[in-house]
């Protein structure tokens, strides 16, 4: 008799060194608990997690971890299925969030869509939806737009189309940049927005040192940005509401 496929659950993972029962509900912990099978950003990141928030009576070494990165080949990826073809549930690890959103755990989600395995999403932190919800910006038109490009005239033109759309249609565009190069994205865009166009820089969320500050462009030429520096920070832009 073939065995009745497991499921693909998405599991959250607080930011910072949040301890997983202060910002998770206990009935993801509970889930986890009940999982042997792992596809993991990273796997000494996921069994720090998992030791965490699922106690020391839960047997890490009786796990099974894949990896799962942004250099994981389609057919490993397609492989990573085979326990929840079997009836196992099989759990989704990103470094920190919530894995599937800007993050590789996309990828498995898409192959499980394809196979028609039931997937399961976990209510969690992700820094996306709370710099968004802290911002003032509207949260009724949005757009995440990943990474913009690094070149600098290619850069300096994805920043203007995205002020002008922002100014033409109140959408707030979300993105994010890699923490050693913020700094100089912060500069670039005071200098390339519209001055009154409104930047919201959103720093260490869920972190120790966190800070949310929406300001007009023109406004953080004049501020001190150097907390940015090499920190996991969220831009965003939009216009008056």
């Amino acid at each position: 008799m073939k065995p009745h496929p497991g499921k693909i659950i998405l599991f959250p993972v607080p930011m910072g060194d949040a301890a997983p029962a202060s910002v998770l509900p206990a009935s993801n912990i509970d889930m986890l608990r009940g999982v042997r099978y792992f596809a993991v950003e990273n796997l000494r990141s996921a069994r720090r997690f998992l030791r965490a928030a699922a106690g020391r009576e839960f047997d890490i070494d009786a796990c099974t971890f894949t990896e799962l990165s942004e250099h994981t080949p389609a057919a490993a990826v397609d492989a990573m299925l085979a326990p929840a073809l079997q009836g196992h549930d099989i759990g989704v690890i990103s470094e920190a969030g919530c894995p599937a959103v800007a993050d590789p755990g996309a990828d498995i989600v898409a192959c499980a869509q394809r196979s028609g395995l039931k997937v399961v999403p976990l209510v969690g932190p992700s820094s996306i939806i709370m710099s968004l919800m802290a911002s003032g910006l509207n949260g009724q038109r949005f757009a995440f737009e990943g990474y913009l490009p690094i070149e600098g005239p290619a850069r300096n033109e994805a920043i203007r189309a995205m002020d002008r759309d922002a100014i033409r249609t109140g959408r707030t565009h979300i993105f994010i940049e890699t923490p050693y190069r913020n700094l100089r994205l912060l500069q670039q865009l005071a200098t390339t927005l519209s001055p009154s166009t409104l930047l919201c820089v959103a720093t260490d969320i869920g972190g120790p040192a966190e800070c949310i500050r929406t300001l007009p462009a023109a406004r953080w030429s004049r501020t001190d940005c150097s907390y940015v520096d090499r920190t996991p920070t969220i831009f965003l832009i939009g216009s008056h509401r």
